[in-house]
């Protein structure tokens, strides 16, 4: 790939013809519900921690257990979610993932142990998981290259709009029932209403999937030509058709059926660079440490002397920010680009985690058996455990650092991620690779939102240096292997 890829001589006719925008924007939007749900069942636990670990009487393992445990249905999710849309195309896949979360909300939302919680927020994860490859690879294969990464970004805008709203409903719910854990609706607790309303996104989600083509590349692959053409044509017009759907059936040529061998280069036989550039870029993504905040964020402030009140207010301002900050990506990816946008993130990152971890650092620490410090303070805390308290002042500074974190994050390498991962692998190659790189990733998820608990009880200073280091690592990863893809046609790459 160029550092700046021109259109080729084939010309696209994304380029030359218009009069589908507007149909563009709104197949891209229903394909992005994935990642709205995808937000949403991730998040939604964040509000009922607490009441789960009372409920369940969960040791600091094991909730962390319980909180990750949707990350591996997501890996799981990921992996598979390549191989089925190459053999039952992108539209069958989203239908499968929309009933996972129905399923998986009911079930969590009325398990009787933790045990039984934790099976269906691994079948959730596995909607996850497939929502977060099927979303972007599809949109990706319809969207015009010079709005591919605009109508990419409404991928990550959706995951954040989602993690928005289960927060937002995690505190309407626990405001409206009194806590997290009090009775309320029915009979059950105000805990499993939380998980019970993803039913509403899960049916608009796979009901809306049933009202949008499929993608015109995977009918290529299929030799499904006829199907293709009038979907382009719907879309985008007539201009070079024809050119268009040779261009794309010379990079999608194969003599056997998609593998894993795809990711392989037909004259080395070694995994393609740019697949390595792929996982790369998903872990350090998760390895700053951005779901801890979205996870975690109640027990992390209510750790260092905030209320439960508090605390849901703090989360609901973060994912509110996030929407805010995922907006600036939509409206300059295609502008500034995409490697810009992720070194300053990087720099971002680095400096206000390293914030945090100075912050957490420096701040007295008490226990609830030596009660060293005012006992409102480690009032309810976990027992025999040391909890950091801040002053007001270094308070304020870490809720500033945490908030500017998040804008780095949102506004480069939450999206840009997703928007790369579409768009930077071959044809040939695109599914598998994705799924690979989204595996990737939840796997990293998993490792970073298993070990906070354990980490947070040890050091919070240490957990923040961990991450700021990741982020700080990510900047020269970027510099050196990441290439431009702004403007570039899906057929222009290669590995």
């Amino acid at each position: 790939m160029g550092e700046h890829g021109a259109p080729s001589s084939g010309a696209s006719i994304y380029d030359d013809d218009d009069s589908g925008g507007t149909g563009v924007v709104r197949i891209a939007s229903v394909a992005a519900l994935g990642g709205f749900l995808f937000g949403y069942d991730s998040a939604v636990i964040n509000g009922a921690n607490s009441a789960i670990e009372s409920q369940f009487n969960a040791d600091a393992a094991s909730l962390g257990f319980a909180v990750a445990s949707a990350l591996l249905g997501a890996a799981a999710g990921a992996v598979l979610a390549g191989r089925l849309a190459d053999h039952i195309g992108r539209l069958m896949v989203m239908r499968i993932a929309a009933i996972l979360f129905f399923v998986a909300a009911l079930g969590t939302g009325l398990a009787p142990n933790l045990w039984i919680l934790v099976l269906f927020r691994i079948i959730g994860g596995l909607g996850v998981g497939i929502a977060s490859v099927i979303a972007p690879a599809y949109i990706a294969e319809i969207a015009p290259a010079k709005l591919r990464g605009r109508l990419g970004s409404l991928q990550q805008l959706a995951i954040v709009t989602g993690i928005f709203i289960s927060l937002l409903v995690d505190f309407i719910i626990a405001t409206v029932a009194g806590s997290s854990s009090a009775d309320w609706w029915l009979g059950l607790e105000a805990w499993r209403w939380m998980f019970i309303a993803m039913v509403v996104p899960a049916v608009a989600y796979g009901l809306l999937a049933l009202t949008i083509p499929e993608s015109p590349r995977y009918l290529i692959s299929k030799h499904r030509i006829p199907e293709a053409k009038e979907i382009l044509n719907k879309l985008l017009g007539s201009v070079n058709l024809d050119a268009k759907i040779q261009r794309i059936r010379e990079t999608m040529e194969r003599e056997k059926e998609p593998s894993w061998h795809d990711l392989k280069m037909p004259d080395t036989g070694k995994i393609a660079t740019i697949v390595w550039v792929g996982l790369a870029l998903s872990v350090f993504q998760q390895f700053v440490g951005i779901n801890v905040i979205f996870y975690y964020s109640n027990i992390l402030w209510e750790a260092v002397g905030f209320t439960e009140d508090q605390s849901f207010v703090i989360t609901v301002i973060s994912a509110t920010i996030n929407i805010l900050t995922t907006l600036i990506a939509i409206a300059t990816i295609d502008k500034i680009g995409r490697k810009p946008l992720l070194l300053i993130g990087s720099v971002g990152m680095t400096i206000t985690l390293a914030t945090m971890s100075i912050i957490f650092g420096t701040a007295s620490t008490c226990t609830a058996v030596t009660a060293t410090c005012d006992a409102k303070n480690v009032a309810d805390k976990v027992p025999d455990l040391s909890t950091a308290i801040l002053g007001s002042s270094s308070a304020n500074v870490a809720l500033v650092a945490a908030n500017l974190f998040v804008v780095a994050f949102g506004m480069s390498w939450g999206p840009v991620v997703w928007v790369l991962l579409g768009e930077m692998f071959p044809n040939r190659m695109r599914a598998a690779a994705l799924s690979l790189a989204a595996g990737a990733q939840w796997v990293a998820n998993w490792i970073i939102t298993v070990s906070f608990p354990t980490l947070k009880d040890w050091s919070l200073a240490l957990a923040y240096g961990l991450y700021a280091t990741f982020a700080l690592l990510s900047f020269f990863f970027v510099l050196k292997w990441v290439e431009e893809t702004k403007g570039k046609q899906l057929e222009d790459m290669h590995g």
